[in-house]
């Protein structure tokens, strides 16, 4: 085993400490807290200086890879989202993983990688191989990460293997398309068993500890597959037998005061929990009958967007002059347009929040409530009731608003009464799917609306879409792709910065070489130029020239800035934004 003077001699020997600072190591007292930490732990806790990396210190991720090359291994950062848990756990049991201080991260057919930070101590090696059968591959990893997820993993494992003991699973679930008939013990898991609850408790503090902002329960023939979406993109996390996750998803329901018993009828409710941090963090649930049985999708809204900034949201100077010139109007309708995920309620909600103040009555009717906001009075549409958004918006003209957010404009009747709206002194705020600003008005003339009243009610639009942004640990400076960047803002012609940031992947960013997202923006705002083109059949590339023409820059044109300033790069715009 690795003890302290060990590690410190070697450091001194390979030029990272010199003698009189591994002295000094050496003879300070320990408490029994630091006695017990591996080496690397305790010395990565001192952080001490570097020799041989001017200006850097010798952190644990540092001294691992250090380690690992003193002991000619490779090392391993555990990635939890990589890791197949259900194909690690069953390879040796937990006591023995605790007792050598080791973990499977990978098996393959004919070898098993194990991560161990103790890299000489072979007393375990000749038995695994013994009872796997396969090939041992060691590598080194952080002993932190290894002690964490060792507990995480095994106990995972062993609560879904207690709720599917539990419950005599040995086929698929009830309520599949094709049911099979099974004899003998039909005992489903209780939602409320302690293995569903530690599983549930598991899955939320995993999805908020990386960063997920849906969480996705997709029932199968046999499993279930469990998979985040983290900065728009989803991520297989886990399967489990279907049994267990219809347990699972009938827990969540229970928190989300939903009616369990209906299993053939989308339903939609809400939970708010605390992350580790003790912030507290609101989901949204929403249930789908499948196939194979109900999926269930939970939303997951962080509240401390709303106390970011517009500039932190990724408007430039001039997208949030114009956006603040028309949301501080005292009347009339702004749009904000763009697909599901592209940050629209984020963008609404700030507005909102910034403009709710003690002198002004804001009031929302949503489909559903996204988010509880105290300073807001919220009214949520309910179908079975006729209570939609026209009737609601109706029933808010007689709450003396100031500010009202309409959900969506679905329909005429809708879009009637958000101009009625307006047009009797209200400043409204609401929804549209288009693909870009300019659309967004073609569209109310396709629902009915009259030019004329599109031209005295509408102060603008805005269209967004959401880009991951590279991670600001690794990126590095590579020369421009002329065609690339030709590509991006054709037809117009923008100036080419010499050289763009490209992503490269570390720890921090998962090796993807992003790590969060930004906004690009379309604002169109209402000219006297603009309102000449809008008649019963107007042409919409017409439109969009002279809407360019006054200053509003493109989707793509806002992508080629963020490129340009470093902030993403030119195949994540293309991705995200229409031609």
């Amino acid at each position: 085993m690795l003890d302290l003077a060990m590690v410190v001699s070697d450091l001194v020997r390979t030029l990272h400490l010199d003698q009189a600072t591994a002295d000094d190591i050496l003879s300070s007292p320990r408490t029994p807290e630091q006695v017990r930490l591996h080496p690397l732990e305790y010395l990565a806790s001192l952080e001490l200086k570097d020799l041989s990396r001017k200006g850097k210190k010798l952190d644990i991720e540092y001294l691992c890879q250090w380690l690992a090359g003193l002991a000619e291994q490779s090392y391993f950062h555990i990635d939890p989202l990589k890791i197949d848990v259900t194909a690690i756990t069953p390879i040796m049991s937990h006591a023995y993983a605790i007792r050598h201080e080791i973990l499977a991260v990978e098996v393959t057919n004919s070898e098993i990688v194990v991560a161990s930070a103790q890299p000489w101590h072979r007393a375990w090696e000749d038995n695994l191989r013994h009872v796997s059968r396969k090939n041992i591959r060691r590598v080194v990893a952080n002993p932190t990460d290894i002690r964490r997820y060792t507990i995480e993993f095994y106990r995972l494992a062993q609560s879904v293997m207690g709720a599917s003991s539990d419950s005599g699973i040995t086929s698929a679930s009830l309520n599949n398309f094709e049911q099979m008939l099974e004899l003998g013990n039909m005992k489903a898991p209780d939602a409320n068993d302690q293995h569903i609850v530690n599983i549930v408790d598991w899955l939320l503090q995993y999805a908020f500890e990386q960063r997920a902002s849906d969480i996705h329960i997709e029932p199968r023939r046999e499993q279930c597959n469990l998979r985040f979406r983290i900065d728009g993109v989803l991520h297989s996390i886990y399967q489990m037998p279907a049994k267990v996750a219809a347990a699972v998803t009938s827990r969540l329901k229970i928190l989300g005061r939903m009616n369990v018993a209906e299993k053939r009828k989308p339903q939609d409710g809400r939970l708010k929990t605390r992350n580790a941090d003790g912030y507290e963090i609101e989901l949204r649930l929403s249930t789908l009958p499948t196939a194979f049985g109900e999926k269930l999708v939970m939303r997951i809204f962080d509240p401390e967007v709303l106390v970011k900034s517009f500039s932190d949201l990724g408007f430039s100077r001039e997208d949030e002059r114009r956006w603040n010139v028309m949301s501080t109007q005292p009347n009339g309708i702004i749009l904000v347009t763009g697909p599901t995920g592209s940050g629209k309620t984020t963008t609404l909600y700030s507005t909102l929040r910034q403009l709710a103040t003690d002198q002004v009555n804001v009031c929302t009717i949503e489909d559903p409530i996204e988010m509880v906001e105290p300073s807001f009075n919220q009214m949520q549409v309910q179908h079975n009731i006729d209570l939609t958004f026209a009737s609601g918006l109706r029933a808010l003209l007689r709450q003396d608003p100031d500010i009202i957010m309409v959900g969506e404009i679905r329909d005429l009747e809708t879009a009637e009464m958000a101009i009625q709206a307006a047009l009797t002194g209200h400043l409204v705020i609401s929804t549209l799917h288009t693909n870009d600003a300019p659309s967004a008005l073609t569209r109310l003339l396709e629902l009915g609306v009259p030019p004329y009243l599109i031209k005295n009610t509408v102060l603008g639009v805005m269209a967004q879409r959401l880009v991951r942004t590279l991670c600001p640990n690794c990126k590095e400076k590579t020369p421009l792709d002329t065609s690339g960047w030709k590509a991006l803002t054709k037809p117009w012609s923008a100036s080419a910065p010499a050289e763009v940031y490209r992503p490269v992947g570390c720890l921090d960013c998962r090796e993807t070489g992003y790590r969060g997202r930004a906004g690009l923006y379309e604002i169109l705002t209402m000219s006297d130029q603009v309102k000449g083109l809008i008649n019963e059949s107007p042409d919409i590339s017409l439109l969009s020239r002279q809407c360019i023409k006054e200053g509003m820059y493109s989707l793509r044109l806002s992508g080629a800035q963020k490129v340009a300033n470093g902030t993403t790069t030119i195949e994540e715009v293309m991705r995200v934004t229409p031609e």
